[in-house]
């Protein structure tokens, strides 16, 4: 993890305190859209992971006062698992509904982030989320960006958030 200490006296919050924030606004959006409630935030930062195989990257930028990417790495397994309970139905292979659901996630965690960023979040904007997934690909969001990378996990699988902020 690497914010500078100009960005966290900006938002008023030390790197900790951030860290909790995105914690918690990963959980509550897992539990409300998900129902997944043992969502377990693995407390080892974790480097920016760009090289990803078999899984699924849905991404939102965020463009205002603070510019960057907000985005979710999921195995495919773990993506298909989510969908299938926010959608209450058995979802077998990644097509258009896991997009979408998965999309939805990095959107939902997008806006709860940006509450963090200013007073209210209203100074900053979000893209329509963007989803990539494959066999084998890379994920670069440019440089000179601060990021986040937090690990997550549920039962046996994990999974990555990311928040990148212009500096």
């Amino acid at each position: 993890m690497s914010m500078k200490p100009e960005t966290l006296a900006a938002i008023n919050m030390t790197e900790e305190e951030l860290v909790k924030s995105l914690t918690k606004d990963v959980q509550d959006v897992f539990i409300n859209m998900v129902g997944v409630e043992d969502l377990t935030h693995i407390p080892i930062q974790v480097d920016v992971t760009t090289h990803f195989k078999e899984c699924l990257t849905a991404m939102v930028g965020l463009a205002g006062t603070y510019n960057g990417l907000v985005s979710v790495h999921l195995p495919w397994p773990l993506a298909i698992s989510f969908t299938s309970l926010m959608l209450g139905m058995e979802v077998t292979e990644i097509d258009d509904d896991v997009n979408d659901a998965m999309g939805e996630i990095a959107n939902m965690i997008a806006g709860s982030f940006k509450q963090h960023l200013s007073k209210g979040g209203s100074d900053i904007q979000l893209s329509t989320p963007s989803v990539v997934n494959g066999a084998d690909y890379v994920v670069s969001s440019g440089n000179n960006l601060e990021n986040i990378t937090l690990k997550f996990a549920i039962e046996q699988e994990e999974f990555l958030v990311a928040i990148s902020i212009e500096d």
